[in-house]
């Protein structure tokens, strides 16, 4: 077990971690609790009670936050010719196609979103291997498959956030930044957890949701009373 930091005692200190709070308690608690030189992120985790390994019973999905990240996301288009200037209008930081694919191929990820079109994915398919493992392969699901790229690029841009949930069924997405006023922060997390509560797959049995945990970079996690939060919207 890792040995903890002076100042993560000192977090710890600062409320007590088996007990559950509201959403706009944990917020409070995180805001109080963050320590780093920097503007942190505020991540939100969720366990579901669901089996990833079986299809139906895979969550996966996007939702734009009401009020963005607090980050600026470096989206790249691949698509053809006819759609560069949609996708450079709409204030894409990357367009091309064959050429980037290579320069992926080669090791460059410097991007946080990769939007492209059906009719490419066959040269797209070939970068799963690269891009799978960093949650940057585009996927009709989340919409960054699709014909429209211009309007794919301005969501990503505005706040549009893709998450699923991972091999121990837990999802884990920011909804923000420290620096971000309390109702701001509140509002982006019920619309994510808004969000993952109507995607409950039908086969899923038994409470969906088992747990949710509020925490900055760096900081211990604050557990969230579900019941107080499973019909925010």
């Amino acid at each position: 077990m890792a040995k903890l930091t002076k100042k993560h005692k000192e977090a710890l200190a600062k409320f007590e971690s088996n007990n559950e709070y509201s959403l706009v308690e944990a917020i409070e608690i995180v805001k109080n609790i963050s320590y780093t030189k920097f503007d942190a992120s505020v991540d939100l985790s969720m366990r579901l009670n669901v089996d990833p390994r079986k299809a139906n019973q895979m969550v996966r999905g996007s939702v734009t936050l009401p009020h963005g990240t607090g980050k600026e996301k470096k989206v790249l288009v691949l698509c053809t010719p006819d759609k560069e200037e949609e996708a450079k209008a709409a204030g894409a930081d990357h367009v091309g196609l064959d050429d980037y694919v290579q320069k992926i191929k080669d090791g460059w990820t410097d991007i946080d979103v990769v939007i492209t079109m059906p009719s490419v994915m066959a040269k797209v398919g070939a970068l799963g291997r690269i891009l799978g493992p960093r949650g940057l392969m585009p996927n009709p699901k989340t919409g960054t498959v699709t014909m429209d790229v211009g309007d794919a690029v301005k969501a990503a841009k505005a706040g549009k956030i893709d998450f699923k949930v991972d091999k121990y069924g837990i999802i884990h997405a920011a909804v923000g930044k420290v620096s971000f006023e309390n109702n701001l922060l509140c509002e982006n997390a019920q619309e994510l957890i808004s969000t993952i509560i109507k995607l409950k797959p039908s086969s899923a049995k038994g409470a969906y949701v088992k747990s949710i945990h509020l925490s900055s970079t760096m900081s211990p996690g604050v557990k969230i009373d579900e019941k107080s939060v499973a019909t925010a919207s």
